[in-house]
């Protein structure tokens, strides 16, 4: 056999009886180096772990020609926490490599349903994958069991029907009963039919996991973005600040630091006047022939946050969260029905790239998000976490900012601390931050934002509208975000706004 050169080897390959003679002179010509049995790398550097990890499925396919895959890994598509994939094959044992297991069993080979895969391989059908999930096993020798516990697998078909919904999981059903026969697995079949029927809410079966239970329960919630908030909760737990208390104020500051607020507040999400006309909408009630919702938007802002009473009212259970939500939103978007004024979303929403909790997942995860809360110590931590719980559930058609800031200095009200106000200026680094923890889970830019805003807030004297604005307008509080991002012009705290640029 003509022997092949060092470059036409792949990077890892399983030999073969037509290539053995070769490889084994390559591997003695230090050329190729051998990982382990029949399993052989050009690459002579690197661990074989990361070079196995790579090349994934065409070893799996070079030891199990054809093979089907199987199990809990045709459900997971990912190695088993012992480094497991498992199989269906004709023949064959056990083989372990560094950092993989390959687990072959007998089976009932490839049916219809099933699907070609990687390197000459196949992938159980998805039905097929939770049906024969249903099959016991247990773990032996330090190995993962071949198949998800009940409880993997109901929190698997939770995520199922959050992505597919009810009709793509009762197509699932469908499929799981057409074949069962041909596996010999009814039993099972009748058995999974129920815990998806338990799912939806139409039988009744003790589930196991957190999301089962919440589902039967009346109550199913998004486990992702619980997930979210426990990585916001365990960074706030390290954050620990000075409280910001403020004595009584006077009428005139009270009515001055709310103005700011909902003025501020509204021009985040796009509604903007210019103070003087905010001024009118508020104080003088003249409300812009040409622009009514958008002014009602701030007259019913600044009612809410200008209400010391409503202010500091916060939530002591999820029930009275869910009531608070909608009560104030119902005030901000009073003249505007087409948007539902304190009725929760019906729909799905989104924002950019950012697809917020599906409305049947809305008061779930709302409560679940409140129970986490519960454990935060100081206002200021309760106040950012609030926020984000709103801001992340979205739960209203329009009006979800502004709700959840609301919320935010609610919480901060009822202590006795400062409110957050997030000036003009400070909008895309406030946004950005939003979108840091929600799309990459860094909770830091969003902690350091509104501790910042907070202290930038505690040093405004909110004393009367036109000393407060000329204070505002040194700091640049109202400049342009995108503007002030080209210029490099910064929110500056009082008295240390010498020059334009931070």
């Amino acid at each position: 056999m003509r022997e092949k050169s060092h470059d036409t080897w792949p990077e890892t390959f399983v030999s073969t009886a037509e290539t053995t003679v070769a490889v084994s002179r390559a591997v003695k010509g230090g050329r190729l180096r051998k990982l382990a049995s029949r399993l052989n790398t050009r690459n002579l550097e690197e661990r074989p772990e990361a070079i196995i990890k790579r090349n994934l499925w065409q070893i799996v396919a070079g030891y199990f020609p054809g093979a089907l895959v199987a199990d809990r890994t045709a459900l997971e598509n990912a190695l088993g926490p012992d480094g497991s994939v498992c199989l269906i094959t004709g023949s064959g044992a056990e083989i372990k490599l560094p950092g993989l297991v390959l687990r072959p069993r007998r089976g009932a080979g490839q049916l219809p349903a099933d699907r070609p895969f990687i390197g000459g391989l196949f992938l159980c059908s998805t039905a097929r994958a939770y049906l024969e999930n249903m099959r016991p096993s247990r773990a032996r020798s330090g190995q993962a069991p071949r198949t998800l516990t009940r409880k993997e697998l109901e929190v698997r078909l939770d995520a199922f029907l959050r992505r597919s919904g009810v009709e793509g999981v009762n197509r699932l059903r469908d499929d799981i009963r057409a074949l069962a026969p041909a596996l010999a697995l009814e039993a099972e079949a009748r058995e999974l039919d129920a815990l998806i029927g338990a799912m939806l809410g139409t039988r009744e079966v003790e589930m196991v996991s957190p999301p089962g239970r919440a589902r039967r329960a009346g109550r199913p919630y998004d486990p992702d973005r619980l997930e979210l908030f426990q990585v916001l909760h365990r960074a706030l737990r390290e954050h620990y600040p000075a409280p910001l208390t403020v004595g009584q104020r006077s009428g005139e500051s009270l009515a001055t630091l709310a103005f700011f607020e909902a003025y501020f507040s509204n021009f985040i999400e796009g509604t903007e006047f210019e103070v003087d006309e905010a001024i009118g909408i508020v104080f003088r009630g003249v409300i812009p022939a040409e622009r009514p919702e958008d002014a009602h938007d701030v007259l019913g802002t600044w009612r809410i946050v200008s209400d010391l009473e409503e202010m500091s009212r916060r939530p002591t259970s999820a029930d009275e969260l869910v009531r608070l939500l909608r009560s104030r939103h119902a005030a901000i978007m009073e003249a505007r029905p087409e948007k539902g004024p304190g009725v929760f979303k019906t729909g799905a929403n989104r924002v950019g790239a950012s697809h917020f909790v599906a409305p049947v997942l809305v008061e779930g995860t709302l409560e679940q998000g409140f129970l986490l809360s519960r454990s935060l110590e100081s206002p200021l931590q309760r106040a950012i976490f609030m926020m984000f719980l709103v801001a992340e559930v979205h739960p209203f058609a329009d009006g979800n900012g502004r709700t959840a800031r609301i919320m935010m200095n609610a919480e901060l009200v009822a202590a006795g601390e400062q409110r957050i106000i997030i000036p003009t200026v400070y909008r895309n680094n406030y946004l950005v931050a939003l979108r840091g923890l929600t799309q990459n889970s860094e909770p830091e830019p969003l902690i350091r934002t509104l501790d910042y805003a907070q202290r930038w807030t505690n040093a405004i004297p909110w004393d009367t509208i036109e000393a407060s604005r000329c204070v505002l307008e040194g700091c640049n509080a109202f400049y342009d975000p995108n503007m002030a991002d080209r210029e490099g012009i910064r929110l500056q705290m009082p008295g240390k706004f010498g020059s334009r640029k931070a």
